[in-house]
Parts: C-alpha cells; structure tokens; sequence
C-alpha cells in the first residue's frame, strides 16, 4: 500500500526530533493533513501495552518510526544498555503493534553506523552484517540492526509492506548546536559564530582530511514521503529487501566544510587543526542507487542548507 489519499492516516512517532519534525513539515506542505503525533508524555513508546491501545484506538494506514535514543560517542560509550534496550523496546513495540494493528505500511529509520566499521566506500545497502561495527557506537547499531531485520522478517512472513531508511549525516533547522554533544557540522556553525568579529582562530579536530555526506533535514523528509508515495513494485525492485540508504551521492573534506560555514556565517577567522585529536573513519559515503532508482533527488545545496540552518540558529539564538 502507497500513500495516495490526502485522507490517510498517518503516526509520525518521534515528531519532535530534527528528523520526525521535518517529516512533519514535508507531509504538511504536500496536502496530507491527518497526522497523529504524540508526545513523550502523551505516549511512552517503551510501554508496550500503552503503544497497543494507542494502536487500536487510533489505526493509523502509515508509520513513520523516526523515535530513537540518541547520542554522541559519550553517551554510547558511557550507557551502552540505554541504548540497546531502550531502543530494542520502541522499535519492538512500534514496528510489531503495527504489523497487529494492520498498518499499510511502516518506514522505520536508522542509521548509517549498522554498516562495518571497514566496509568499502560507498557504503552499499549489501554489506549490512559482512563485518565488525565501529565499537563506540555498536550498541545503538545493533538495535538499529534489529529493526531492520524485523521489518525484513515480517514482510518475509506475513507480507506486509514496511521498509528501512538509513540516513547519512543530516543537519538542519531543530539541530544540536551544544559543543559538548552535537555532530561537526552544527558545532562549526556555532564556532565560527562565537569567534566572528575577533581575531581568535577556530580549531577543528583532527587533520581536515576526513571526508563526509551532509544531508538537509528536508530533503531526507521529502525522501521519506517519496518512499511512502512509491507503488510497491517500483519499492521493491529498487530495494529487494527492503533496506533503502536516503543520502545525497556525494561528499566533501571537513576542512572544505569548515571554508562553507565560514563563507556562510561571514567570519574571517584563521583555521587551525589540533592533530592530537583523531580524525575518525577517513570516508563516510552512502551508496543511492536504490533510492535515485525510485525516481528521487536531492533539492538543497549544502551552501543553500548551511544558511537556512545560520539562519534557524540566529533566530533561537535571538
């Protein structure tokens, strides 16, 4: 089942995220109006029976599982059973109350990191589980391995329609802008921020070398409802198993990253790399084919990204 009908009912779980909000957003602004969102304290996706009752009291035709328990390296290094079970438990509960409740069909999102640590660049939906994951953050890839393979084993058993996208690196409007636990990008933007107008020098982990795909919040959310709205054979010749990456087919340097922000944000300060730090994975690449074979491109540039997210962040920041 494709969503087709303005009418259709539609559980966006997890709708206050960067992700879940943008999602939100896309459905919106193409005309489909019949969202079910709840909140944390609305809904306990952890509590079983609750998400149960929920279903059956709302019997929603489309999910999008964009819910998770998220964090840094920190986080994952410091509470890897949270993170295992905690997301074990909403994507149990979630994907399997919406095989019971019969939904049309369930999009469940991950994460790039269930691909092997060293697995070959780009990353190609195949190499899910040819190798050793990356050890920081192997607990949150492991639920996230699980809900994968729970939508596979059901549609597999029971037919029904629920498929897996994993995003690349996303940033956008609604992003975490705190030094001590947000992702490159939005660090950088703060940086550059705080240091415009001196003369002190922004410093950027590592050797600038890595390379890595950014992807805008809304352009993963229009991939996401261009996946909702593809005919089932169209889904499922492009993605026989169901596994489908949402990226933009390229990437670029952090150091040539770092020069886009501070193009952007309009600073003049000096780079500098601080080479006792590590670099990380040298090469972050996902493989598109299978989405840009259903028809789907991205929209907005990294350039045109990185000013609409200065521009969220002034606004808060104002």
């Amino acid at each position: 089942m494709h969503l087709s009908d303005s009418s259709h009912k539609i559980f966006v779980a997890g709708h206050r995220g960067l992700v879940g909000s943008g999602v939100v957003r896309a459905l919106r602004q193409a005309g489909f109006n019949n969202l079910i969102l709840r909140a944390r304290q609305e809904l306990d996706l952890t509590d079983a029976a609750a998400v149960r009752a929920f279903y059956e009291a709302e019997k929603p035709d489309f999910v999008v599982v964009a819910a998770a328990k998220v964090g840094g390296i920190l986080a994952n290094d410091s509470y890897p059973a949270d993170f295992l079970h905690t997301n074990l438990e909403i994507q149990s509960n979630v994907i399997h109350g919406a095989f019971e409740a019969g939904v049309g069909r369930l999009i469940f999102l991950g994460s790039t990191c269930i691909y092997p640590k060293l697995a070959p660049q780009p990353l190609k939906e195949e190499y899910l589980l040819t190798g050793p994951l990356e050890p920081t953050n192997q607990w949150y890839a492991i639920a996230k391995i699980a809900g994968v393979k729970l939508c596979e084993a059901l549609r597999r058993q029971h037919g029904v329609d629920f498929v897996s996208m994993m995003p690349t690196n996303m940033y956008g409007p609604g992003d975490n802008f705190d030094l001590q636990s947000s992702h490159v990008l939005p660090a950088l933007i703060r940086k550059f921020h705080e240091a415009k107008g001196t003369d002190e020098p922004v410093t950027l982990w590592g050797t600038g070398t890595p390379k890595r795909e950014f992807m805008y919040v809304d352009d993963l959310a229009s991939s996401i409802l261009h996946v909702l709205r593809t005919p089932e054979e169209t889904l499922y010749n492009a993605a026989p198993d169901g596994l489908i990456n949402a990226g933009v087919g390229h990437d670029l340097s952090i150091a040539e990253l770092a020069e886009t922000i501070k193009r952007v944000v309009g600073a003049d300060n000096p780079i500098e790399y601080d080479t006792t730090k590590p670099d990380g994975t040298p090469r972050k690449l996902v493989d598109v084919t299978r989405l840009f074979a259903m028809g789907w491109r991205p929209e907005v540039d990294l350039e045109e990204g990185i000013r609409r997210t200065y521009e969220w962040y002034l606004a808060q920041a104002g």
